[in-house]
C-alpha cells in the first residue's frame, strides 16, 4: 500500500493510518493503596498499638502497686477478722463484774487491789464505791455485746442480786489483745418478758391419739429406764433413754394432727418422778414435760423414730 504525502493531504495526524504507526496510550496511574493493601497496613498499626499498650501497662503496674502500698489513700477497709473482739471482751467484762458487784466493807482493800487488773491507771481505786455496805451477786451471764468500732464496745452482763435480775452495761476498750474498762458501768433494768402469741388450733386425729396413749406408755417407761429390750419394741435402735435418771409417772396427753397414714409428728405430755438428792425419808418431785415424737407405722403398731423437745403448736 502506497504512503500518502502528509503535505498534500492535511494534518500530520492523518498520516498515521496504519495500526503499527499508532502511539500507545499512556497508562492511568492507579492509587498506591489499591488492591486492599491499605487494610493490611491499618491492621498492623492497630496490632502494634495494642502491643505497646500491654508493654506500658505491664511496666507501670508494679510501680503503681508499690506506691499505693507505701502511701495508702482513702478509708481503710477492714477484713472480717478486723472487728471488736466480742468473745474475749465478754470474758473480761464477766471477770470485772464479779469483782465490781461483790464487795464488803471488811474486804475493801482486797477489792481495790483486784480492780487494778481491770480499770485505767489513775482511776478511782474503788471505781465509784464508797467502801460502805455489802453486796453479793448470785449469778453472772453475758447477755450481749454492742460494738461501736474496732476498739470500743459495751458488754451487757445479766446479774442476779438476791431476788432481783439486773443488767450491767460494761464499756470495754480493746487494742492489740489488751483490754481495759474504759468508763463507769451502768445498772439497767432486767430484760422484758415476752408475751407468747396465741397458738392456732389444729385438726386433731382423735382416733390416733387414743391409740398412741396406750402404746406410748410402754415407750416412756422403757425410755426412762433405758431398757434396751423394751425400747426395741417401741422405738428406733438409736434411741437409748435416760439411764434411770427419772422414773415414769404418767402420760397425761397426746396431740396428733391429721396427716399421713404412715408417719406423723405428735406431742406428748409426760410426768416424771425425779429421785431426791437425799433418798432417806423424802419423796421424789414430779415434773411435767412436753416431747415431740416422730412416729411411723409398722404393721399395726406405731413406733418412735425420733424424740426431741417440743415447740408450741404454730411456732
Amino acid at each position: 500500500m502506497a504512503r500518502r504525502s502528509a503535505v498534500d493531504d492535511g494534518p500530520a495526524t492523518a498520516a498515521l493510518d496504519e495500526p503499527w504507526d499508532a502511539r500507545p496510550p499512556k497508562p492511568k496511574r492507579g492509587w498506591g493503596g489499591g488492591g486492599g493493601r491499605w487494610w493490611i497496613w491499618l491492621g498492623r498499626a492497630v496490632l502494634w498499638t495494642f502491643v505497646l499498650v500491654v508493654i506500658v501497662n505491664g511496666i507501670r503496674a508494679p510501680f503503681q502497686r508499690f506506691t499505693e502500698t507505701a502511701k495508702p489513700t482513702g478509708p481503710v477497709v477492714l477484713s472480717s477478722q478486723d472487728q471488736f473482739p466480742a468473745t474475749s471482751a465478754s470474758a473480761f467484762a464477766m471477770q470485772f463484774a464479779h469483782v465490781y458487784l461483790n464487795y464488803s466493807a471488811r474486804d475493801a482493800a482486797q477489792r481495790q487491789t483486784e480492780l487494778q487488773n481491770f480499770i485505767p491507771d489513775g482511776a478511782d481505786s474503788q471505781f465509784g464505791w464508797n467502801s460502805v455496805g455489802d453486796l453479793v451477786v448470785d449469778s453472772l451471764q453475758v447477755a450481749g455485746v454492742q460494738a461501736q468500732d474496732l476498739n470500743h464496745g459495751v458488754v451487757t452482763v445479766l446479774a442476779k442480786v438476791g431476788s432481783h435480775w439486773l443488767q450491767l452495761a460494761v464499756p470495754v476498750y480493746a487494742k492489740d489483745g489488751a483490754m481495759v474498762i474504759s468508763g463507769a458501768p451502768a445498772l439497767l433494768e432486767s430484760p422484758k418478758k415476752a408475751v407468747l402469741p396465741q397458738a392456732p388450733g389444729i385438726d386433731r386425729d382423735t382416733a390416733l391419739e387414743d391409740l398412741l396413749k396406750t402404746q406410748l406408755v410402754g415407750f416412756f417407761q422403757a425410755y426412762a429406764a433405758s431398757d434396751k429390750v423394751f425400747l426395741s419394741r417401741f422405738a428406733d435402735p438409736s434411741i437409748t433413754g435416760l439411764g434411770a435418771a427419772v422414773t415414769y409417772a404418767a402420760l397425761t396427753d397426746v396431740s396428733a394432727p391429721k396427716g399421713s397414714a404412715e408417719e406423723r409428728t405428735v406431742t406428748a405430755n409426760v410426768t416424771w418422778t425425779v429421785p431426791p438428792a437425799q433418798p432417806r425419808g423424802s419423796a421424789g418431785g414430779l415434773f411435767q414435760q412436753v416431747y415431740q415424737l416422730v412416729v411411723v407405722k409398722k404393721s399395726d403398731q406405731w413406733t418412735v423414730r425420733s424424740i426431741s423437745g417440743a415447740l408450741p403448736a404454730g411456732s
